[in-house]
């Protein structure tokens, strides 16, 4: 049963005409439940979509000339996207809670990560901590924006799903390599493989239509951070951070990227955990 809290949200009433809509059998049905799946898809992305048309748009049609620089403009706009979410009902408050949530994780490594060289921000900002930009907080939001969305959007529920303090561990021991490889041995392989441990067993079950279907977890978590690195790859080349090698001009960002964002999105999907339900499969 849908959440009565989450019930007000304009999509909230969409989705459920959608679900109740009966296309018939055959390649009707597959038809339709292709759709449906991308538009479900869509709305989880709204935040993270938008934030990436306001990086590509300001990139090439931004003026130079302007009296707020482009940075500061993109923070702006994002709380201002933010706000017209939550004013229109189209993201719920725990939704938005979510997304603080991550904009403080993502700012401090941020703060971390650009004084060790990792990357930079080469545009000026006022409104910036050290050499980081406040937008570049609604950028580990949006991750955070998509996944706590997508759980609710289909309903997600899990089989063999380890146990939560074991997983918060992992969480702790991913976010402190994070910043601990700078000075002591990575251990990112020994993550994966702990990852692939607690998780080998794990389903998640989601609804589209009106049945659950599922995949393996570890197959999502894949899939998930294979988008962030296409929208990391979208932003870099948008010139709103840029890597080592990129000063010259735009590069794609190295399939080494994929296994931090890996990780970094395993942080997220446990961190919605304390704000979203783990149900199995059987549970109302």
């Amino acid at each position: 049963m849908t959440n009565e809290r989450n019930a007000h949200t304009r999509f909230e009433r969409v989705r459920r005409r959608l679900e109740a809509f009966d296309p018939g059998e055959g390649w009707r049905l597959a038809l339709y439940e292709f759709v449906l799946f991308g538009f479900k898809q869509a709305w989880a992305c709204l935040f993270g979509a938008l934030m990436l048309a306001l990086l590509l748009a300001t990139h090439f049609l931004y003026p130079e000339s302007a009296p707020l620089a482009r940075y500061d403009f993109l923070t702006l706009a994002a709380i201002a996207i933010q706000l017209g979410m939550l004013t229109l009902r189209l993201e719920t408050w725990g939704e938005a809670k979510v997304i603080l949530i991550f904009h403080l994780v993502g700012t401090v490594m941020e703060l971390f990560k650009t004084a060790a060289g990792s990357w930079i921000y080469p545009e000026p900002s006022l409104l910036r901590i050290g050499d980081v930009p406040l937008f570049s907080g609604f950028m580990y939001a949006a991750v955070g924006s998509y996944i706590a969305r997508v759980w609710r959007i289909f309903d997600f529920r899990y089989s063999h799903y380890p146990p939560r303090w074991a997983t918060w561990l992992l969480a702790g021991a991913i976010y402190i390599n994070f910043f601990a490889h700078h000075w002591t041995v990575d251990i990112r392989w020994i993550l994966f493989a702990a990852t692939a441990a607690l998780f080998w067993r794990t389903r998640v079950h989601f609804r589209n239509w009106r049945e659950h279907r599922w995949m393996p977890l570890l197959l999502g978590f894949g899939l998930v951070a294979l988008f962030i690195w296409f929208a990391e790859n979208i932003g870099t080349f948008a010139r709103a951070w840029t890597y080592p090698g990129q000063e010259a001009g735009w590069e794609m960002v190295g399939l080494a990227k994929l296994g931090s964002w890996y990780l970094l999105m395993l942080i997220s999907f446990i961190l919605v955990g304390l704000v979203q339900p783990i149900r199995p499969l059987d549970s109302r």
